[in-house]
């Protein structure tokens, strides 16, 4: 079954870009599920009360690249801040983009660095739905980040799928960081691309 992974991300906006991620994680949920998708979200990082500051989530079905082709780019939110009320800003953006998995080795986690929770499966899965504990999350102590793979009936395969994951999103963290750097270098602010978006969604 194919099976695609999405980073939505904030960029650098302020936290009512936040918001707007986690209101796209519901609007990309439910049109997962009218297709016929499955949809996880599989790690929020730097989450706090108002949203995540980014979040990875994965599709899984046979409609998974139409979603990602219609949804992939810069999305605009059109509100008014729930936080700031006398703000006068009311479009916020958000970025959405398909991640590819490291290539061996491309990512090194030291064992040390990681700790594995089991918990019990949960989500969709029919008359193959795991009954046991075999979802894992694995928890990356230096960075606090936290994913969950259930997916698989094997507890083992479950535990090499969020280690893949979590290279993922490190190796997205670690060229976020030389981009940043990049941008202080030369005197630049890392911003999401306006004016060009796929979608808008107002509220």
């Amino acid at each position: 079954m194919k099976s695609v992974d999405l980073l939505i991300s904030s960029g650098s906006g302020p936290v009512e870009c936040r918001i707007a991620v986690g209101r796209f994680i519901d609007i990309l949920s439910k049109e997962a599920q009218k297709r016929g998708c499955s949809f996880e979200v599989t790690s929020e990082i730097a989450a706090d009360k108002d949203g995540p500051k980014s979040a990875l989530v994965t599709l899984q079905g046979e409609t998974a690249d139409q979603i990602v082709e219609e949804f992939c780019g810069a999305i605009r939110f059109v509100f008014k801040s729930p936080v700031r009320p006398q703000h006068k800003r009311q479009n916020w953006f958000i970025s959405v983009s398909r991640i590819a998995r490291p290539a061996i080795n491309e990512i090194v986690i030291q064992p040390n660095d990681v700790r594995f929770e089991t918990l019990r499966a949960g989500g969709p899965g029919g008359q193959h739905q795991n009954t046991t504990d075999s979802a894992v999350r694995v928890v990356h102590i230096p960075t606090g980040i936290q994913l969950i793979a259930r997916n698989e009936r094997s507890q083992h395969r479950n535990k090499a799928t969020a280690l893949e994951r979590l290279g993922m999103v490190l190796k997205h963290l670690q060229e976020d960081e030389i981009e940043n750097a990049k941008a202080v270098r030369h005197h630049k602010n890392r911003n999401i691309e306006r004016g060009n978006e796929v979608k808008t969604f107002r509220y």
